[in-house]
């Protein structure tokens, strides 16, 4: 696997490589890698002649009280993994590099739907940390195709509608949710839930099966079920965020003849956020 920290030297290789008529496959990530996003490098390694991944935690989707200082930063390790499920290049760039005018002056990019509500209700300005970096991204990397995984659901939809609105020639490819022996949705702030926490944070997957089977059998009253839900979640000791019954593409609240229904859910514990969710076809 060869590193790159500059733009220019991950543009002049894959200039190269584009030359030669190899396909590019792109995986976007923050590092603090798990089987999770491995998963994602694989998927791309089946569909693409070359795998780039880039390792970069951007301050801009990072809210004042977040935790982008803690967020874990495991560089060695994640190089070791990426070598062994044959990553072809790492982009890993510093913030100057990311941001040479710096981030107070740094040019936005706005998905002006589906940004304020869910993760986005509770983490103002999060999406547009996303897009902005997200787009900076496909322009150094100019990937054919790249991998999102359907944890971050709200991500991989304004992904999506950022691509289709800007005329950006990459395919935007999902990947299924990796988990936990128990169900846990992988992710790098599961390091943050306490021994004390762990047995008991599957309550979020286990409500948002339940909603998923009381709607298969016939159950519409989405208020009354996602009522239940947060109720569950809370006696179980956490806090809720949000949980929501959505239309699948739009992420607005589902009507009752939506044939494409996607369970959104986001809880608490003393030192992390986790989210999850589960899509229902109905037709």
């Amino acid at each position: 696997m060869k590193i790159f920290h500059t733009v220019s030297g991950l543009r002049d290789i894959l200039n190269q490589d584009r030359r030669q008529g190899a396909r590019i496959g792109f995986v976007p990530t923050m590092g603090n890698l798990h089987d999770g996003h491995l998963a994602l490098i694989r998927q791309a390694r089946e569909s693409n002649d070359i795998v780039v991944c880039s390792i970069f935690v951007n301050a801009l989707q990072f809210g004042l009280n977040e935790d982008w200082d803690r967020y874990p930063r495991t560089y060695e390790t994640d190089c070791e993994k990426l070598r062994e499920v044959g990553c072809d290049y790492l982009f890993y760039p510093d913030d100057v590099e990311m941001y040479p005018n710096g981030l107070d002056t740094q040019s936005r990019v706005i998905c002006p739907t589906m940004t304020d509500v869910l993760c986005g209700a509770s983490r103002p300005g999060h999406f547009e940390g996303v897009t902005t970096v997200v787009s900076k991204l496909f322009n150094i990397v100019q990937p054919d195709e790249a991998i999102f995984g359907i944890k971050d659901y709200q991500q991989l939809a304004v992904i999506r509608r950022m691509a289709e609105d800007l005329c950006m020639p990459v395919q935007i490819s999902p990947a299924a949710i990796h988990r936990e022996p128990d169900g846990l949705a992988m992710s790098s702030r599961n390091s943050y839930i306490s021994d004390e926490e762990r047995p008991r944070v599957t309550v979020l997957k286990q409500c948002l099966e339940w909603i998923a089977e009381q709607i298969q059998a016939g159950n519409k009253d989405f208020s009354q079920l996602e009522a239940k839900a947060k109720q569950r979640i809370t006696e179980a000791g956490f806090g809720v965020d949000y949980v929501t019954i959505s239309n699948s593409k739009t992420l607005d609240p589902a009507a009752n003849d939506d044939l494409e229904i996607t369970i959104l859910g986001a809880m608490f514990t003393e030192a992390a956020r986790l989210i999850d969710n589960l899509s229902v076809d109905l037709s």
